[in-house]
């Protein structure tokens, strides 16, 4: 059995600002580094056979905070474009609120949640996930059936993408997942990829707490906030 650990990457600039970011390679803001370090000291009792990562700033980071905080800093690492958040195209950059006063919410909601409708220039989820998920079922996911742990720091689309695959959502479902900045999900995985157990950890470094929480509803977790909140880049 090995372990498959996935991470978002913590806060960044854009973040901050509420832009829609994609593939603009904006950095972490301190708390993002923050964060990324309190997640790598929960991760100290796994030791990483390898981790990989996007070729964008902000991920790289998250990955290199953590495995320090792990202790772990001479993991091999992989990085790939595969793994990259969704391309917004001619969103890039632009505050969420304002391309919604623009283009008008609905319109906007519908480029953000829907599945298959990409917004000008850019990619839908569909689009992320058919290049995400063959770079996962090649790559990652036979380290793992292989009785390896491997840690995965990407974005919230390519990340859910694969949560897709692993907790057999549907399309309609997989519209209400979100993943947070810094959540870490921890997947146990038996020899023919199967999910044996999933758990969710969960930082809060503003209130100084760290939070672990273990469900055994896969499309469940992590928590409500995962599944009511946004999706944010």
């Amino acid at each position: 059995m090995g372990k498959l650990v996935l991470i978002r990457h913590g806060e960044s600039t854009w973040n901050q600002e509420n832009r829609f970011t994609g593939w603009v390679d904006v950095d972490l803001t301190e708390k993002g580094k923050k964060d990324a370090y309190a997640a790598g000291l929960l991760l100290r009792d796994i030791p990483f056979s390898h981790a990989f990562t996007s070729v964008l700033k902000r991920a790289i980071v998250t990955l290199e905070e953590l495995l320090r905080a792990a202790n772990q800093p001479n993991v091999p690492v992989t990085k790939d474009q595969a793994l990259n958040e969704r391309m917004y195209g001619d969103l890039q950059g632009l505050n969420k609120g304002e391309c919604a006063d623009k283009f008008g919410h609905d319109l906007v909601h519908q480029w953000r949640r829907s599945y298959d409708i990409a917004p000008p220039g850019g990619e839908s989820l569909y689009d992320c996930a058919q290049r995400t998920l063959p770079y996962f079922e090649s790559q990652i996911l036979p380290m793992v059936t292989g009785d390896k742990n491997v840690l995965v720091s990407a974005h919230g689309n390519s990340l859910r993408a694969i949560v897709m695959k692993l907790d057999g959502l549907s399309k309609e479902e997989v519209l209400n997942l979100n993943i947070p900045n810094a959540i870490s999900i921890i997947y146990d995985i038996g020899p023919n990829g199967e999910v044996l157990k999933k758990q969710v950890l969960d930082v809060d470094t503003d209130h100084g707490a760290i939070k672990p929480e273990d469900k055994r509803k896969d499309h469940e977790l992590p928590a409500e906030s995962l599944l009511k909140s946004p999706v944010s880049k």
